[in-house]
């Protein structure tokens, strides 16, 4: 596994908003879907409002592979689930960075959010 630089994740981190395209069964890479993203630790975190049934989640399973863009970053990763023991902290992360948005991070802070929450591991 490869690590992220700690200016990667500062400029990811830092980002109000990440490109992500996933890669089809085939290889080739659908079409870029725009999200928050959050940084817990030495990790990046994304989740779909629409749990594990949101389509760009469920692109996501084919290969658990695709490309990642914020912050002036490009990297392929792999998108690992997060284990449970990490919401809470991810939860955190979300209030702190868009808490600005009040009627919209509750959105990304339900059951059906955290069980699509994607650990970002470049490769």
């Amino acid at each position: 596994m490869t690590n992220w630089e700690e200016s990667e994740l500062v400029a990811v981190g830092a980002a109000e908003e990440l490109e992500l395209r996933s890669q089809r069964a085939d290889g080739s890479l659908r079409a870029a879907v725009t999200m928050w993203v959050v940084r817990s630790g030495r990790h990046l975190y994304v989740r779909s409002v629409k749990g594990t049934a949101g389509p760009w989640y469920r692109g996501t399973q084919a290969r658990h592979q695709g490309s990642v863009a914020a912050g002036g970053v490009l990297r392929d990763v792999a998108f690992r689930e997060a284990d449970p023991d990490e919401y809470q902290q991810v939860d955190a992360a979300y209030r702190t960075k868009y808490g600005r948005y009040p009627a919209i991070v509750e959105h990304v802070l339900t059951d059906q959010a955290r069980a699509s929450t994607l650990r970002l591991e470049p490769r």
